[in-house]
C-alpha cells in the first residue's frame, strides 16, 4: 500500500458519487490506479447542488485529473433491478467489480433533494417525522446498501477477493432528539456491515465502514447552521472535516490485503472517544 498508484488494476463502484463526499471518494480511488464507476441517480445528478452537468461529465473529468480511467452509470439504488444494471455496466465494460464503495444515502425525505432544505425532512424525530420520509430516508442508506451488497459480494466471494466500503455517520453512534431516522438508519449501516463481515471472512472479503463527522460539501453548508469558527482547515482538530480527508480513509480500507474487517472508523477528528 506504499505506492501511489496501489490499487492499479482494480475495478470500483462508487455509488452516490455524483457529487459531494462520494465524488471525492471516487477521484482518490482514480488517483490510486483504481478504474471507478461514478454513479448518481440520474443522469444529470451532477447539476443538484450546482457540482456539475452530468455523469458523463463528471467521469472525463475524474479521469482526467486523476490521470486514469472512469465511467458513469446512474440509476436508483433503492431499486434491486437498477442496481443490477447499474453493476452489469460496470461488469460489461472492465469485466468485474473488485471494490464496492456505498455511499449513496442521506437524509433526504420522499419530497428529494428538491425540497425544504436540500431535501432534509420536517419533523425528523422518532415521533413526528412523515411515514414516507421514514422510508426514503431508511431506503436511501441502509436498503441502497444491502442491494448493492448482495448484487457485488456473489463475484468477490467466487474470486475470494475483494472488499467493501460501507458509508455510515457519527449520528449513529448516539442517541439525538432530531435527525433521529437518518441516525437509526446509520446505526442499521454500522451493524449490516459487521454482518456482512462476519458472513465474508472465510471468503477473504474485509468489509468495513467509514463514519464521517460533520464535512465541508455544498449540501452540508446548505442544510446546517454552520459554526464559521469550526470552517478552519487546519491546526487543529476541533472544526469541521474536509471531503479529502474521508476519502483518505476509505482508500486506505479499500486494500484487501488489510488484515481489518467488520470494523466503523470515526472520521470526525476525535469527536467521539467513546466505544462503539
Amino acid at each position: 500500500m506504499s505506492s501511489s498508484k496501489s490499487l492499479t488494476g482494480k475495478v470500483a463502484w462508487v455509488t452516490g458519487s455524483s457529487r459531494g463526499l462520494g465524488r471525492v471518494m471516487a477521484e482518490h480511488l482514480c488517483e490510486l490506479g483504481a478504474k471507478v464507476a461514478v454513479h448518481g441517480s440520474r443522469p444529470d445528478s451532477p447539476k443538484t447542488f450546482g457540482e456539475g452537468v452530468s455523469m458523463q461529465q463528471l467521469a472525463d473529468d475524474i479521469a482526467q485529473s486523476a490521470g486514469g480511467e472512469a465511467m458513469a452509470v446512474w440509476g436508483d439504488i433503492t431499486q434491486p433491478e437498477e442496481v443490477r444494471r447499474a453493476a452489469n455496466e460496470v461488469r460489461e465494460k472492465w469485466g468485474r467489480i473488485d471494490i464496492l464503495v456505498c455511499c449513496a444515502g442521506g437524509d433526504i425525505g420522499a419530497g428529494g433533494t428538491g425540497v425544504g432544505k436540500g431535501g432534509r425532512p420536517e419533523n425528523d424525530d422518532c415521533l413526528n417525522i412523515d411515514l414516507d420520509d421514514i422510508r426514503s430516508v431508511m431506503d436511501r442508506n441502509l436498503l441502497g446498501t444491502i442491494l448493492s451488497c448482495r448484487e457485488v459480494a456473489a463475484e468477490m466471494m467466487q474470486r475470494r477477493t475483494g472488499c467493501i466500503v460501507t458509508i455510515g455517520s457519527i449520528a449513529g453512534c448516539y442517541g439525538r432528539p432530531t435527525g433521529s431516522i437518518y441516525a437509526v438508519a446509520k446505526a442499521a449501516v454500522h451493524e449490516y456491515t459487521r454482518c456482512l463481515a462476519a458472513q465474508l471472512r472465510d471468503y477473504n472479503i474485509p468489509v468495513n465502514c467509514v463514519a464521517p463527522g460533520g464535512t465541508v460539501t455544498e449540501r452540508f453548508l446548505r442544510i446546517h447552521e454552520v459554526d464559521q469558527e469550526q470552517l478552519v482547515e487546519e491546526g487543529t482538530l476541533n472544526r469541521y472535516g474536509r471531503p479529502h480527508e474521508v476519502a483518505r480513509a476509505v482508500g486506505f480500507l479499500c486494500h484487501n490485503d488489510i488484515f481489518i474487517s467488520g470494523q466503523v472508523l470515526r472520521v470526525d477528528g476525535g469527536g467521539q472517544t467513546f466505544p462503539c
